[in-house]
């Protein structure tokens, strides 16, 4: 059995840590490809980028850990999303004016 992995509550969510965690390019690109999707498995995000998975699994790690995804055990998979209202709620903008910065205008699905 898995177990539920840490994230913070909205209200602990720190604006430090995540710029931190957004400062990656390889984080960047988990980011712009969760914001197209509702949850995506961690396998699926990770399709064609090119690192180790141990590194990728870190990189999850470092994006749940700040705030800026929720993991959630679903069967024998764990699926990794956005935490678009949370990070709102904290940074109002800070997503979107990322993911424009990032050249991208994705339609930011609310968790």
């Amino acid at each position: 059995m898995m177990r539920e992995p840490f994230h913070p509550q909205t209200e602990d969510i720190e604006l430090a840590a995540v710029m931190h965690a957004l400062s990656d390019p390889v984080r960047l690109e988990i980011v712009a490809r969760l914001a197209d999707t509702d949850g995506e498995n961690c396998g699926g995000i990770g399709d064609g980028i090119d690192v180790h998975k141990s590194t990728l699994s870190h990189h999850y790690r470092v994006l749940r850990e700040a705030g800026v995804t929720l993991t959630t055990v679903e069967g024998r998979s764990r699926v990794v999303r956005l935490r678009t209202g949370d990070l709102e709620t904290r940074f109002p903008g800070l997503l979107t004016s990322v993911l424009a910065a990032l050249g991208r205008t994705a339609s930011l699905q609310a968790d």
